[in-house]
Order: C-alpha cells, then structure tokens, then sequence
C-alpha cells in the first residue's frame, strides 16, 4: 500500500529523533495527510493546550498519493493547535518538499517539546538528526534554505522552514517551502519558532513503490490527468492566468470584498487581476508576469512567476527584488489589494514577496492591514500610532506596514497579532473581517450565501479552502447554484466541506476538484492502497475528519457562538452596496440550523452520539 508505513518522532525537549511505526489502523480510517495528522494530534494533545507552549505539537504529514504518479501529489500538511485561533490548525502546501519527504521513506514528523536553542532536521533518507541552526536564526526563509544547502553541498536538498516572523511570534507566521510555497493559514510558522526550530531540510532517493496495484494505480492516474487536461479550468483557465483569472470574476459578481468589507465591488480591479499581470507596464515595456509554474507532479500549473518593474519606489534601492520571483495569487492579491483599497499591482508584489521572504500568511496580514486603515479613518489610530499615514489606497502604507510587520518592528507588531486582537484593544472588535479569529478570504459572504456558512463553520476558522462552495455558486461545477440563494446551502457546504477533507488527505491539491469528484479520486486511492476506498467510503472518511476536527475544537471551548459572522455582514444596514447583489447580506441565521440538522450535530452544534458512532469516532 501506498503508505511509507513509519514516522519520525522528534522530542526537541531531549534533542532525541527515533523511528516508529505508522499505526495503519489510524491511516486506513483518516487516509493520511490532514486526516491522518489530524487523528495524532486529537489523541496526543490536550485541546486546552497553550498553542505556544512545550505541550503543543507540531506535525508534517504526507499523503498516500504524495510522491507517486498522481498529478498535484506533492502536497503536504502541518497540523497543530493553532495560535490565531485556538482552534485546530491544518495549512497545505504544495512545491516539492513534501514528496522529498515521501521519498525519504517517511510519512510524517512529529515535533513534541521545546530545543532550548534553534535547531533544524535534518533528513536524508534513513539518516534523521537535530542540527544547530544558530547561524540560521534570523535569516529570512531565502536565506536559510540557501544557507543549507550549501551547507550540505547538494542543491535537491528541499527546506521547509520559517524567516523572521515566525520567530518573533507573528501569529499568523507561515511556513514556507521551495522559496514561495506555503503551509500559509493559522499561524503554524508560529508554533516552529516558539519550538525554536528553524527548519526541516530533507533529501529522498528511495522513491515511492509500494503501490497496491501499479497497473490499476496507472491507468487510474493516467484517466484522471485527462479528465484535468479536458476541463476548462484546469486544462486551460488556470495555466494561463492563474488564480488571478478570479479578479474581474468575483468583481463582475458583485462579490469583492473592499476597504475592510465595507464595499463590495473594487473600481481597480482591473489593475491588480490577471489581465494587468499579462500587459505590458507603461513604464518599461515589460509584463509583470513571466511564465506559469507548476509543483511536483502537477499537470495543471497555476503557480506565477512574475518580475517587479525596477522603478518602482518600494525596490528602487532594494536589488534583491528585481529578480523573477514567486507571483501574486488571487487570494493574496485580494487582500493586499482590494481589501485595502490599493490598486497598485508592483505594490502587492513588494508585499507579497516579504511574505514569502519571512513567512507569514498574506490573507491574514492584507485583511487586518484593511481593519487598521479602517481605524484611521475613523481617527482610532493615528499616524503617530502607525508610524505612516494609512488611508486606505495607500500604496505607500501598505509597503511600509509589511515591512514592519515581517520585521517585528513598530505598529507592525501590533498588526502581528491579527486583526481579532488589534480592534478588540482598540475598542472596535466588530470591524475585525474574521470568523474564530481568521481573517476572510476573497469572497463575500453577503453576495454569496454558500461561502458565509462556510466561513463561519470552518474548523480551523474564516477559510474558503475547506469548502470551496464558489466552484458551483459562481463557476458551476459541478452544478451551477444561485450565490444569492440560501435555500440548499447547508447540504451543498456539507458535502463541499467532507469530498475537500478527502481530497486533502489523500495528499493531492484541491485545484484538481475544478475536474475531479470522488469518482475520479477513489480509483487512485484503490490502485494505490486498496479497493475498500469507494466513492462512499472516501466521503465517509471525510466527513469522519470533519467531525474530528469539530470534536477537538469543542473540547477547545468552542460553542455554537463562534459558527459566527461579523455583523456587517449579517445585518440590513451592512448589505452590499452595489452589482448584481446590492441589498443582499448573510442568511447565516436561517442556514446554520439546518447545517447542523445535515451534519447530525445537536442544535448548539455537538455531533450526536448516534452521528459519532455512524462515523467510528
């Protein structure tokens, strides 16, 4: 079966690293990944935990399909209690450290304690050690896995690691890997560096072959790549434009989230979305896009690769930017973007790459950035506060605010904290744009009602990417539903929510569900670890891990109160402005009952006896 079947076990405390068996009673029932890593976690740690305590765990987990012929199966997850929240923490990421790891022979680390001093894992193989890592202590993510790799003379070695601002607590600090690829949500860069480890460096040479059935596993891989190069979005939407195709889309919908959600609809959208990277700048005659990229295995491509124009004032002195680098997604560009009400596409690429640079996530940073230029507004918050005057479509504040924040300094502390923390200090916790203490993404939830349940049920807080409801209420896939529409929500947010667990767990990236079902994955499964992985078993198992997932979180001290919008968006007087959805707010009150009904949870929110014994928990 396509599990490495072992796990490294890394005490930091005692500076010990051993080998153990993967219970594969867990793996068959959770599949691996966020499921898988999950079940560890849910058994190991005390929900109540101290997310920055030695008592907190911290796990990277493969896939079954990580490392094999799967297209997208580079895919890894970290799992902890995450800091922003609280609440549980699973952040994916792509690049190709994660089937490194897999080839090593191993299908997860666990990190259990505190290093008295900043250390980094080394993986090679067989071989697993601590290592010193106080020459990489305050090197941003660039540095330290150049430094390593020196170090260690051999370039294939791939790092996963955090820059600055996971060491200095920034609480929703990143992981990254493979320069611009990251476990980005939750605050997991975080919980590393209140372990003092800087990193993970890893080299495998010994494959991925112990799949169940290679023939079966190949023709399954082979019919699904199809079925991703037949498809419109991922065969060719999404390798020529990227994410970014999303901009003018959601705009067009009347469900773009601006100035801090207090608009809807961004009269720049045009100059930050796919069409403005892809055009060549009146400035230099170059296009800010260079080419796509794609991660290990993938098919599909969607990654940007994008080069700043040299004038421009945030890297007029600042050489190491001028380079071809990681490119804005569409999510990132919406938040340093659209959110803040700056139109100034070389701007959010000198913000997005500090991101990268030092790690932390830039959905959390651009949306309190949007709640901190709200409160100027206001005149809460001052320039002598701030540092800038930070009006929003500030381009110049924006560019000023990252940098402080990646490096610790000034008002960028306070924006460290994300934006629950900062309004609530500053007596304004209704302006804070989050559900369970994570910011939202780019989609509105007054314009789609599908979404809004979504965020406010997530189990690791606001997130789009654990039921990614806009594939039918805007695109139409697999059918087209009404966003404005209330009605059938609860049923659609359910089963969007159980396939993504599935999907995340077998190790390969969501993007694929723009082409794949259950029907597509589940003969990859069998072929790769046996036939008990139906399309019906498959969404058992995903709803198993939901259902994990709200268990911990309850045990955490989470209520029904925090399956929770902020009331700018529930209210009449908050509705959008204007489009298509003008005069439409949140329906979470009529939907989020009959979510509950749907789940088989009790009406404050609880899974039943009966639902948790349907589901073997």
């Amino acid at each position: 079966m396509s599990w490495a079947g072992k796990i490294l076990r890394v005490n930091l405390t005692a500076g010990t690293v051993k080998s153990e068996p993967l219970n594969m009673e867990w793996a068959k029932a959770y599949i691996g990944s966020r499921g898988l890593g999950t079940k560890y976690l849910v058994e190991e740690v005390d929900a109540k935990v101290d997310p920055l305590s030695a008592d907190n765990k911290i796990i990277w987990a493969t896939g079954p399909l990580t490392g094999t012929m799967a297209s997208t199966g580079g895919r890894y997850t970290v799992i902890t209690k995450g800091p922003l929240t609280g609440a549980v923490a699973c952040s994916n990421s792509g690049g190709y450290w994660g089937a490194e790891f897999k080839m090593a022979g191993w299908d997860m680390v666990i990190f259990e304690g505190k290093s008295v001093r900043p250390v980094y894992l080394y993986v090679n193989d067989d071989v697993a050690e601590l290592r010193d890592a106080a020459h990489l202590w305050g090197k941003s993510v660039w540095q330290t896995e150049e430094i390593i790799k020196k170090g260690l003379q051999d370039p294939l070695t791939r790092v996963s690691s955090i820059g600055k601002a996971g060491e200095n607590g920034v609480l929703f600090a990143a992981v990254v890997n493979d320069l611009h690829r990251a476990a980005g949500r939750s605050g997991v860069g975080a919980v590393m560096g209140s372990k003092n480890l800087k990193a993970i460096a890893v080299r495998g040479t010994k494959g991925v072959g112990n799949i169940k059935d290679p023939k079966a596993f190949m023709a399954a891989t082979k019919a699904a790549k199809k079925v991703l190069a037949d498809n419109g979005v991922t065969g060719t939407g999404l390798p020529a434009m990227g994410t970014q195709v999303l901009m003018s889309v959601i705009n067009e919908v009347g469900a773009l989230p601006t100035r801090n959600h207090q608009d809807n609809q961004f009269e720049g959208a045009m100059d930050i979305g796919a069409e403005a990277m892809a055009k060549p700048r009146a400035t230099d005659g170059k296009k800010h896009l260079v080419t796509n990229q794609a991660c290990f295995g993938c098919t599909i491509a969607c990654g940007r690769i994008s080069k700043m124009d040299e004038g421009h004032f945030t890297i007029e002195n600042k050489p190491q930017y001028r380079g071809a680098n990681g490119g804005l997604e569409y999510e990132a560009a919406w938040a340093l973007g659209a959110a803040n009400g700056v139109n100034d596409l070389e701007c959010l690429q000198y913000a997005n790459l500090l991101c990268n640079e030092e790690g932390i996530d830039p959905i959390s940073f651009g949306a309190t950035v949007g709640a901190v230029m709200e409160l100027y507004g206001m005149g809460v918050l001052t320039r002598e506060q701030i540092g800038i005057e930070a009006p929003f479509g500030s381009a110049r504040a924006l560019a000023f605010l990252a940098e402080e924040t990646v490096n610790g300094r000034g008002f960028g502390k306070e924006i460290g904290q994300g934006s629950k923390r900062l309004t609530a200090k500053y007596g304004h916790p209704e302006l804070s744009m989050s559900s369970k203490g994570q910011e939202f993404p780019a989609y509105d939830a007054r314009a789609i009602q599908g979404i809004g349940l979504a965020y406010a049920t997530s189990n690791r807080g606001g997130c789009h990417l654990r039921g990614y409801t806009i594939a039918s209420e805007v695109l139409g896939i697999p059918v087209k539903t009404d966003p404005a529409e209330s009605r059938g929500k609860p049923d659609l947010v359910k089963a969007f929510q159980d396939a993504t667990a599935a999907f995340d767990s077998a190790g390969v990236c969501i993007f694929t569900t723009f082409a794949w079902g259950l029907q597509d994955l589940s003969p990859q499964m069998q072929g790769a670890c046996g036939e008990q992985y139906t399309i019906e078993e498959l969404a058992k198992i995903g709803e198993r891990i939901w259902n994990m997932e709200r268990e911990f979180n309850n045990r955490a001290g989470f209520t029904k109160a925090d399956d929770s919008l902020p009331a700018r968006l529930t209210s009449v007087e908050g509705a959008c402005k204007t489009g298509p959805m003008k005069g439409k707010f949140s329906e979470l009150a009529t939907m989020l009952p009959l979510y509950y009904e749907a789940r088989g949870w009790d009406p404050e929110g609880r899974p039943t006896a009966a639902t948790k014994e349907r589901l073997s928990l």
